[in-house]
């Protein structure tokens, strides 16, 4: 993860363990999203927070399992986990809560991973968690560790501007229909195909704009293309997440237009090029 404030105003779960959970069934939702939908008793001690929750989650490899997942992930049990061998320690990587629901049943977990088509040349060049999510099916094993929200609330009352990529779309989501519907602002939203808008229930003084991306750009210049042109003042808050440069050059134009730094929250997810 690159340059972020978020862990400067994050909000930290009451309790932090490792979870194992399974799948329960996937979904492709849209040309670019799949939803995977967890399940599993752990579920039940999982505090949902709203807004950008987020969590670390990890997939075994190659029919591996998740004996090498730590019970929590501190520095010390980061560099043990690092000296494993990858090809028998699970994949690690940070993903966004997009939906959880208390059933009878048993409690269920949705995650939206991005995947990307064989001609999308900003494609990862390892996609391992989009293809994880590709390819699992009902049964399949994974454990989460809870990091909470990045998201500062105290922010709240101020009109605010929230940007995404495809990959902080998740977040984004949850921010907007977690906000109190009294809030105000504009969502800038980019996504690869028009197939891969959604409906946000947002609050109805949040006017959300779906950007297409233009053929041949890279991911998040549309949508700061679109941050660049919109009106802002010193009374805005702002949450940028996405690529770097989407996230670093986002920030930079609002900290110009007067936003004081303090009041902008900014975390690039990804590198072009790089395997998600």
């Amino acid at each position: 993860m690159a340059r972020t404030n978020m862990q400067a105003t994050r909000t930290k779960p009451e309790h932090v363990e490792l979870l194992t959970l399974h799948v329960v069934r996937t979904e492709r939702i849209s040309p670019s999203f799949v939803r995977v939908v967890f399940g599993g008793d752990d579920l039940a001690r999982f505090r949902h927070m709203g807004y950008d929750q987020w969590f670390r989650l990890f997939l075994p490899v190659d029919g591996g399992d998740l004996t090498r997942a730590p019970q929590k992930l501190d520095t010390v049990s980061y560099v043990k986990f690092l000296t494993a061998s990858k090809s028998t320690r699970p994949i690690l990587r940070s993903y966004t809560v997009r939906a959880l629901r208390r059933l009878h049943g048993g409690d269920e977990l949705d995650v939206d991973f991005v995947v990307h088509g064989p001609g999308d040349h900003h494609a990862p060049t390892a996609p391992t968690a989009a293809g994880w999510a590709l390819g699992a099916a009902p049964g399949d094993l994974a454990a989460i560790i809870d990091e909470g929200i990045g998201f500062d609330r105290t922010i709240l009352g101020r009109p605010i501007v929230v940007v995404a990529d495809e990959s902080a779309v998740p977040a984004a989501a949850g921010i907007l229909e977690s906000l109190p519907r009294t809030a105000t602002g504009t969502a800038l939203l980019e996504v690869p195909t028009d197939a891969d808008v959604r409906t946000i229930d947002a609050p109805h003084g949040i006017d959300v704009h779906w950007i297409t991306r233009e053929p041949g750009r890279t991911p998040g210049a549309t949508a700061l293309d679109a941050t660049t042109r919109l009106p802002v003042s010193g009374e805005h808050a702002a949450w940028v997440a996405g690529e770097q440069s989407l996230a670093r050059d986002a920030r930079r134009h609002w900290v110009g237009a007067g936003i004081p730094k303090a009041q902008i929250a900014f975390t690039g997810y990804w590198r072009v090029g790089r395997s998600a």
